[in-house]
């Protein structure tokens, strides 16, 4: 036995451990910006010694050199797994711009070519008595057409929809329920030609209507409902089980529990989806082509008589092929577009003034 106690430590075990740095190398903040001006340099020099004269595809070869690259420095500097997700948000980028640029192109092109002919006269005026090959005219009766048919689609669509989604979320049981909820999901797919011909086969063929504005609502009212029921539902579903209970408990029939505490609690959420079905159907151009008809004149009253809406109107004026028609038409997808805009604005508004104030 020697003279070393028991349990007392080794020499080897009091040897210095090795410090170990707990900070990896990193890339510095500025390397992102560097490879990505390096990826654009060279898919400069690759699109001129190839000959593309795409700028498209210029940008498509530099994204692909900025993901390569990130990938590769990261890798080599702060390791695989920095560089696996690097590599993801690099993508994520990637896929928002290939979404947004699109969309950024679209609004610049139609502002640029919109705005040379879009003033007061422009929205105040008609095409009564104006040539196609000739500038002038305006657009006041293409817009008083879709005011009244997205109205009249909106009177026809929203209570019924709304009516749908409360039956299926407050009262819906069984084989009725499941059948109004598959054709509900057949309708949103249905395209909006297939509603425009059902309308003319119907009320104009059958019935003997004439064509008109109605007719146009009608097959609008058929593309908007769909949505409005999905929309109303997923917010009726929102509303706490809590307070139907509590209402319920103090002996509050189940329609006025409904009608006083479901619908006020989900109201904000149901505009919103209103507003949005009504900017979907604003833009609709096929069933405007077979039922409303095409009008020059301003026609106030969308029960009789052919009369034109902003689709319609784009279509006719793109379809004259002349530069004065053409000027007309992008003023009027302008407009068309400051529509849609606004209704969206006003869908946002709709949601935040009606939305559950936080706090205490």
């Amino acid at each position: 036995m020697s003279d070393m106690t028991i349990g007392q430590p080794m020499a080897a075990d009091l040897a210095p451990l090795p410090a170990v740095s707990l900070h990896r190398p990193r890339l510095p903040r500025w390397a992102p910006a560097a490879l990505a001006v390096g990826a654009i340099a060279v898919a400069t020099a690759i699109g001129l010694a190839a000959g593309l004269g795409n700028k498209v595809q210029w940008g498509l070869i530099a994204g692909a050199l900025f993901i390569v690259a990130t990938y590769a420095v990261t890798a080599f500097v702060e390791g695989r797994r920095q560089a696996k997700d690097r590599l993801a948000t690099s993508l994520v980028w990637a896929c928002f711009l290939l979404a947004v640029v699109p969309l950024v192109s679209l609004i610049w092109e139609t502002v640029d070519r919109g705005s040379k002919v879009l003033d007061g006269r422009f929205l105040s005026h008609s095409m009564a008595g104006v040539l196609t090959i000739q500038p002038g005219g305006g657009v006041y009766h293409a817009i008083i057409g879709t005011l009244e048919q997205v109205g009249l689609a909106t009177a026809i669509a929203a209570p019924i929809g709304l009516l749908t989604a409360v039956y299926l979320v407050e009262y819906g049981r069984g084989k009725l329920a499941k059948a109004v909820t598959f054709f509900v999901d057949v309708m949103t797919g249905i395209p909006s030609i297939v509603a425009g011909l059902f309308v003319l086969s119907f009320w104009i063929i059958m019935l003997d209507f004439s064509y008109s504005g109605f007719a146009g609502s009608m097959a609008l009212a058929i593309l908007m409902m769909p949505v409005v029921v999905r929309s109303t539902e997923e917010m009726l579903k929102l509303v706490p089980n809590e307070l139907r209970e509590a209402s319920l408990a103090l002996g509050v029939p189940k329609w006025r529990t409904i009608l006083k505490v479901v619908l006020p609690t989900a109201i904000g959420g149901i505009a919103t989806g209103v507003m949005l079905a009504v900017a979907r159907i604003a833009g609709e151009t096929a069933p405007i082509v077979l039922l409303v008809f095409g009008s020059q004149m301003i026609n106030t009253d969308p029960f009789n008589g052919a009369q034109s809406s902003l689709p319609y109107y784009i279509y006719e004026q793109w379809a004259a092929g002349n530069a004065a028609s053409y000027d007309r038409a992008w003023a009027a997808a302008l407009v068309l577009i400051a529509f849609v805009m606004i209704l969206n604005l006003v869908a946002r508004g709709i949601a935040r003034w009606k939305a559950p104030k936080s706090g205490r």
